[in-house]
């Protein structure tokens, strides 16, 4: 049996990768994440709390518990924040990253890091796993920097790339593009949404899927994942309007430009998925699936 040790286990991808392993995975989780355990069950898996920027502490969860591979799914992800606080975004997503890929090869443990679409301009998407990177905003630039480090290192490594993560937690605590839009139209309030960036949302529990596989697999090498449908950000929100029945009438179509945000976001991602089912065998549900997904969690959570 393989023993698995999740950075950030308190997030949104970490919490599906606990529920995952209690559910139906054949492997012994050491779940990690900076604070107290989150996750509402406390059984079936250990749970150690680990600072990804303390490295003497890391290095010593990972000496305690010798796993045979690490899913480093902790980091900043939020784009402008990491425009706004440079250091710690760098700190968080390339200084840690370091840390952990040099434990992995001296004591050879599979390295599974979690990347991001950010990496590419957004001019020619979707993309291959081996097009060429051109990251707009720092937060992409210190991603990239990090997959560099994983991909010079000596461990043995897998890099997985995801796009716009949406699902719930048990709390409820952590937001994305799905709930955001589902709340602002139960409030019923007009919300402006960008037309001219376009995406592969991916539901949680598929990217989960992804993780495991990859290290049930022990898989080598770049992959991408994401959701299989393709669309831009406005008509992610229609779909969302469309799948719990709100008032489409309130959506406002406006430019990227108008928003102001700090950071730059590229304009066309999206990814071609052929590798990542060929190899690992992923099968990602398609959005409306997905919504359907989070619909019966959010019923589940309220009862």
């Amino acid at each position: 049996m393989k023993t698995i040790l999740v950075t950030g286990s308190n997030g949104l991808l970490g919490q599906k990768l606990t529920e995952k392993v209690l559910s139906d995975r054949k492997v012994k989780l050491i779940a990690t994440s900076k604070g107290v355990n989150r996750y509402p069950i406390g059984d079936g898996y250990e749970y150690a709390e680990m600072d990804i920027l303390n490295f003497e502490q890391v290095k010593q969860v990972i000496e305690n518990y010798k796993p045979d591979a690490i899913v480093h799914t902790a980091a900043m992800t939020n784009v402008d924040t990491g425009e706004a606080n440079k250091k710690h975004c760098y700190q968080l997503n390339v200084a840690a990253t370091q840390n952990l890929v040099a434990l992995c090869e001296e004591n050879n443990i599979h390295f599974v890091h979690l990347s991001t679409d950010f990496i590419f301009d957004g001019a020619k998407g979707p993309y291959v796993e081996d097009d060429a990177p051109n990251p707009l905003s720092y937060y992409g630039e210190t991603k990239l920097l990090a997959e560099l480090a994983v991909k010079q290192s000596k461990a043995n490594w897998a890099i997985l790339r995801t796009i716009l993560v949406y699902g719930i937690t048990n709390d409820m605590s952590r937001s994305n593009i799905v709930l955001w839009a589902k709340g602002a139209l139960e409030k019923g309030l007009p919300i402006n949404v960008v037309n001219d960036q376009w995406r592969m949302p991916t539901l949680a529990e598929d990217l989960a899927d992804a993780c495991l596989l990859a290290v049930e697999k022990n898989a080598q090498g770049v992959y991408h994942v994401s959701g299989k449908d393709y669309m831009s950000i406005a008509d992610l929100v229609r779909k969302v309007a469309d799948y719990w029945s709100l008032d489409k009438s309130i959506i406002s179509e406006i430019s990227s430009d108008s928003l102001n945000q700090t950071a730059k976001r590229p304009a066309k991602t999206g990814f071609i998925l052929d590798k990542t089912v060929r190899d690992l065998e992923y099968n990602p549900h398609s959005f409306e699936e997905g919504l359907k997904i989070v619909d019966e969690q959010i019923k589940n959570s309220i009862k």
